[in-house]
């Protein structure tokens, strides 16, 4: 077999040899090393800056963020003033001999006055509200990750997609040339009567089919740029190699399982949730025990009915209240009952999610595993299917094997180079699935060389603050 490979590699002619080198190439260039290319660590900063999903749920937690200064108001006052001007006029009899008859009286009642109203004790509602938003932040910053995961690890995706789709087109385009030249020799052949029309027949349908196959990679490659622009906010022009992983993957699956169960930012943000859910139960009940509260008033009037025109009086008062409440209708016990059944159901979409990133985690850990061997078997594909290529070649000259025999061994070299391509690129996702899929696909895990969008910034700017109406950012 090793005489019979190395006879058929020497009859090869230049031409050949040449496509195949090409073709060969093509491959290769998935990983070889292109000047002043755009990286994937470039990319996914890009991607991380200014993606609208990420940027949309970075605006959701600052909204959230707003919670903080909403369930705060419930420690502080409300001041409210009101003002009011009427002008009134008396007509009256039989009042005395001392006034006349009819007696009129015009004058002009006006005044205003400022009400303070303080809450003492609520039943704890507003402590509780404070302390289920403040869940409320943990959970968005939690989505907020994982929005950032799911981006980065879809910018990788279609980065390799773009790679990957320009190595199928590469190959296709070649495999037309290829095709061509062979429909040529065929149609030689035919004129001098060494071969019959069929093969002639064949050789045309081979190149029509691989032109059809040449214009699907081209649009594969068109959606796949697009979804490099959606995902990265960019145009690809020219995309250097990527390795795959390896050091921040765990080393088993076990080790896997249970770093996502800890760590993955669905399941923290679920958890967040359900204390979000319990302080709703608490907050509910506290409609049911006595409120405490003062009310102060200041008022000011003028013309005072009763009293003689231009006269003045000022008014001040302190009122401590308290309401028990006996019965509300029922609704406030049918608000905690369904509080509860919604914390039951939260803590059960908990488990589930929990669940769901296990099966993910195992599954991304057995097609990362698999990866190598399957790249391995696809190199071993293409190199056995090189020889098979050239030594039917070398027996079609004979007559040995006909012109059906020779397109079929070349069909199947392209789509094992097909295969080596679409091995290379699954097996750098891969690995980033599985990153993704415990938790710790982030910029500090991949290192990448941009400023961390830190939330904690506009929390702090707007937990305290008791008045205004534009934002931190001037909004």
């Amino acid at each position: 077999m090793d005489g019979f490979r190395g006879l058929t590699r020497r009859r090869l002619s230049r031409r050949n040899w040449r496509r195949g080198a090409v073709a060969a190439a093509i491959c290769v260039a998935l990983f070889a090393p292109a000047a002043k290319a755009e990286t994937i660590g470039g990319a996914l900063a890009k991607a991380y800056r200014s993606n609208p999903d990420i940027n949309q749920q970075r605006a959701a937690v600052r909204a959230a963020d707003e919670n903080i200064p909403k369930a705060n108001a419930g420690y502080l006052p409300t001041v409210s003033a009101e003002a009011d001007a009427a002008r009134q006029s008396l007509e009256a009899t039989g009042l005395g001999a001392d006034l006349p008859s009819p007696y009129y009286q015009t004058s002009t009642p006006r005044g205003y006055g400022v009400t303070i109203t303080q809450n003492v004790w609520n039943g704890n509602r507003t402590l509780n509200s404070v302390r289920q938003a403040e869940s409320g932040v943990l959970g968005a910053r939690e989505q907020l990750r994982n929005t950032e995961q799911n981006v980065l690890l879809s910018a990788v995706t279609y980065y390799m997609d773009v790679l990957r789709d320009t190595a199928i087109l590469g190959l296709d385009r070649n495999n037309v040339e290829v095709l061509q030249e062979q429909l040529r020799q065929t149609q030689d052949r035919f004129n001098v009567g060494e071969v019959t029309r069929t093969d002639v027949a064949q050789a045309e349908a081979s190149l029509a089919g691989a032109r059809a196959t040449a214009l699907t990679a081209q649009s594969n490659l068109q959606a796949s740029l697009a979804n490099y622009r959606q995902a990265i906010g960019d145009e690809p022009k020219s995309l250097a190699p990527v390795a795959p992983v390896t050091e921040p993957l765990p080393k088993s699956l076990a080790e896997a399982v249970a770093i996502s169960q800890l760590e993955h930012p669905a399941i923290v943000a679920m958890l967040h949730g359900v204390d979000a859910a319990a302080l709703a139960i608490k907050i509910s009940e506290g409609q049911l025990y006595p409120t405490v509260g003062l009310t102060g008033q200041v008022n000011k009037r003028f013309d005072v009915q009763g009293y003689a025109n231009g006269s003045q009086t000022l008014t001040g008062s302190l009122m401590g209240q308290i309401t028990v409440p006996i019965y509300e209708g029922g609704a406030v016990y049918a608000a905690t009952r369904q509080a509860k059944e919604q914390l039951g159901q939260q803590q059960l979409q908990t488990d589930l999610q929990r669940d769901k990133v296990r099966a993910a985690v195992v599954a991304a850990w057995g097609a990362n595993q698999n990866s190598l061997g399957i790249l391995r078997a696809a190199k071993s594909q293409v190199e056995a299917s090189e020889v098979a290529l050239a030594g039917v070649r070398e027996e079609a000259k004979v007559g040995q094997r006909t012109t059906l025999d020779v397109l079929n061994a070349q069909q199947a070299l392209l789509s094992a180079r097909v295969q080596l391509v679409t091995a290379q690129h699954d097996q750098v996702v891969n690995s980033y699935t599985l990153l993704s899929a415990v938790g710790r696909l982030s910029i500090q895990t991949l290192g990448l060389a941009v400023e961390e969008y830190d939330p904690r910034v506009h929390f702090d700017q707007v937990k305290n603050k008791w008045i205004g109406l534009s934002t931190p950012d001037g909004k």
